[in-house]
This record gives C-alpha cells, sequence and structure tokens, in this order.
C-alpha cells in the first residue's frame, strides 16, 4: 500500500493542531471569580481577565507541528484567507532558507530539491495585515532518517550527447517499481525540449521507462531532462537514492524507409531524399521484421557468431563490416559484399538489411543512435520490445504505456 504520493500526504495535519494559539477558554466566562463576589466593574478585589490569543489569518497544515520522521520530499501546505498576499519561507536549523516554488492557487510550497535527512526545518507563513488578526505563524518539522533501502536510477544517455530524431530518452531502475507508484516517478521526470514538443513517458517493464514526443524530434532541438527521485518512496520500504539531469542535443533528420516490394532503402536528410541504396532482406526462412526501429549500437567491424544459437549445421561465423544494430534479436544494417549480386533482386539474408561493401561504408558515416528506419512488406512483424521499438506503436498506443 503506497504511503506517500503526491495525491496523499504522509502527515495529515488538521487546522485545529496548528491554531491552539487562537483558543484561549473558549466562549466559558465567569461573571465573578471563584471567593470573591465583586461585580466586573469593580476594581476592589478585581483579578487581571485573561487576554484571548488573536485569531489567526493563516496557519500551516502539513506537515504538523513538531512532526517526526517526515519523508524528505514533503510538500508545505497552509490555509490563508488571502492566499495571493500570502508568502512562505522554510529555513533549516542554521537559519539558510529553502529555495522552492509557492503555488499560490494550490496553498502549497514544494523543496527544489529533496531536504536533508534527519533535519529540522522551520516553517514561516505571512499574511496580509489583517487589524486585531495574527497574521504569521511558525511551525517546526523534522525529516526521517536517510533510508537503509534505496533504489539506483540511472540516465541511458549523458549530457553532451547528439541523438537522431528518433532516439527515446531511457531511464532505468535499479529494482521494479509497482505500479501504484509510477505515477509519482512521471510526476518526478520533467522532459524540456526547445522548441516545445508535446511527449509522454512509457514503461516498457517494471524496471525501464522511455520517453518520445508525439512525432520525431524535430531536428536540432535541445533536449533537458530532470529525474528528481532522491528521497521518493518507490514501493516496499525503498527510496530514490539520487537525482539526475540530461542536457543533450538532437541532431540533423536522417530517416531511412526499405520497401520488401522493391528492394530498395530511401534516406531522406532534412526531408529531402539523397540516396536509394538496393538492399537484400531475409530469406523466407528467417524473414526480416517489418516495423519502425532506430540504430541502437554501430559497429565498423564485428563478427557474427549464430553456432550457438542455431542447430548443429546451421550457424555460422562471419566477419562483419559496418554493423548498425536494429532489433536485440539481431537484425542489423550491414554490409553483405556476398549478397551484392541479389541486392534489388531478392531476400537472401538471415533477417538483417544487407547492402553493398559501399553502400554500408557510405550509411556508416552518417547516422547516429536513434536514427530510425522503417521496413514494410515482410513476412513478419517487428514485435514490440525487440529493440527501442517506441515508434513502432501509435501515439495513442504509446499514450497507454504512462501512469498518468
Amino acid at each position: 500500500m503506497k504511503t506517500w504520493g503526491f495525491k496523499t500526504a504522509v502527515v495529515v495535519a488538521t487546522a485545529s493542531l496548528l491554531l491552539t494559539s487562537a483558543c484561549g477558554d473558549g466562549d466559558k466566562k465567569s461573571s465573578s471569580w471563584e471567593g470573591g463576589g465583586a461585580s466586573p466593574g469593580s476594581s476592589a478585589g478585581a483579578t487581571p481577565e485573561k487576554t484571548e490569543a488573536l485569531p489567526s489569518t493563516v496557519a500551516v497544515t502539513e506537515p504538523a507541528a513538531d512532526a517526526k520522521n517526515v519523508v524528505a520530499i514533503s510538500p508545505i501546505k497552509f490555509t490563508s484567507e488571502d492566499p495571493e498576499s500570502t508568502e512562505v519561507k522554510v529555513t533549516d536549523a542554521k537559519g539558510a532558507e529553502i529555495e522552492g516554488t509557492l503555488d499560490k492557487d494550490a496553498k502549497t510550497f514544494t523543496p527544489a530539491k529533496t531536504l536533508a535527512y534527519g533535519t529540522k526545518y522551520t516553517v514561516t507563513v505571512t499574511g496580509p495585515q489583517a487589524e486585531g488578526k495574527n497574521n504569521t505563524v511558525t511551525s517546526s518539522f523534522t525529516t526521517m532518517a536517510k533510508p537503509s533501502k534505496e533504489i539506483r536510477v540511472t540516465s541511458f544517455m549523458g549530457d553532451g550527447q547528439t541523438v537522431g530524431v528518433g532516439m527515446p530518452l531511457i531511464i532505468r531502475f535499479g529494482r521494479a517499481i509497482p505500479e501504484s507508484y509510477r505515477d509519482d516517478v512521471e510526476r518526478r521526470m520533467n522532459v524540456t525540449a526547445t522548441p516545445a514538443q508535446e511527449g509522454t513517458w512509457h514503461w516498457t517493464s517494471p524496471t525501464e521507462v522511455h520517453y518520445r514526443p508525439k512525432v520525431y524530434w524535430k531536428s536540432q532541438s535541445k533536449v533537458f531532462y530532470k529525474v528528481a527521485l532522491k528521497g521518493v518512496p518507490l514501493g516496499n520500504g525503498y527510496y530514490g537514492r539520487s537525482d539526475l539531469t540530461v542536457d543533450l542535443k538532437v541532431g540533423r533528420s536522417f530517416v531511412m524507409t526499405v520497401s520488401n516490394k522493391t528492394k530498395q532503402m530511401t534516406v531522406k536528410q532534412d526531408g529531402k531524399v539523397i540516396k536509394t541504396i538496393p538492399v537484400s532482406l531475409g530469406k523466407k526462412s528467417t524473414p526480416s521484421s517489418s516495423g519502425t526501429m532506430v540504430v541502437i549500437e554501430k559497429k565498423k567491424h564485428t563478427i557474427f557468431d549464430t553456432t550457438d544459437e542455431l542447430p548443429a549445421g546451421e550457424g555460422y561465423k562471419t566477419p562483419i563490416d559496418f554493423a548498425q544494430r536494429i532489433t536485440w534479436s539481431g537484425q542489423f544494417i550491414h554490409a553483405a559484399p556476398w549478397s551484392e549480386g541479389k541486392q534489388g533482386k531478392v531476400n537472401v539474408s538471415h533477417g538483417c538489411v544487407n547492402v553493398s561493401e559501399k553502400m554500408g561504408a557510405w550509411l556508416f558515416d552518417r547516422t547516429m543512435m536513434g536514427d530510425p528506419i522503417t521496413v514494410t512488406g515482410t513476412e513478419e512483424k517487428l514485435k514490440n520490445g525487440n529493440g527501442w521499438t517506441d515508434w513502432n506503436m501509435s501515439w495513442e498506443e504509446y499514450k497507454k504505456g504512462s501512469y498518468l
């Protein structure tokens, strides 16, 4: 069961807990003091009347006053008769002010980053001046100790990379995230693209989530994403270990389309056809997958070894030039000088997209990780998850993978 989320706070305080200073002896009043019969107007033997605390125009509602073990990313909530004119300040034990965002409509202050563990903080809420009313209140709370069970959060890409227009953003977790916590995780993973582009997160597994825009990234875009999960509850007593940020760039648009009908690859750069390349796809017994994939990795020289994967006598061990992986199951774009006489005419490969040695080098020099390739008309459909298949789904289907 979820113990904390942006929809449900850990500590729920009522205004009455924090407004005790506004309560004296209630409405109960005595006409005379015990042991004396003097009238209210008499000075003889009179005892000074109690002064009631001024009613407050503001209050801190979460975390509760003097709360302990508060989750270190908890938002701070308040009430006010005039929130637009209300200010909130949060300070640590040394008096240093904590940076954050004040949402006056939601009456919530959200720290810019996770608060320190095992630390006392003071909240000061100041409302507008009101005659006969207290317009400033303070409340303190102490954050939880550093959790003993943490989940590592990593990004597949790092700062400064340049990727193709089909590159998904990939976040991985060191432990499965329960479904009931995935909406909280998504809320704390923010993507900013310049120029702005609509996009969404999509969970490919309990330990991996991807992000893609509605259509391919616009060429030359700048993309920044922040994953703020330090101290965030991630289920079963686990918390996020750290935050991370990544700043990257999208390169030119380079899109490859392969037709099984024509046995040709059409290459477009920034929307213009720059090359048409004869290809040979997978033969009927080992067909290429029809669908949209992206370049996952590139190896100028490698060896394809299937001797442990195929039945005895069917495996092979072959040196390969200009290999570009597009599926996890072993489909590549690569140079195949042995099939150059068949390229553009008939399919003879084991599922790969075969091109000539010359065209293999030409493509290899121009592609980058995340460049998309779409294959059409083969006997087999691409299975989602066999590679970075984010573009093999419609936008409506892709959005269903988000928990928001």
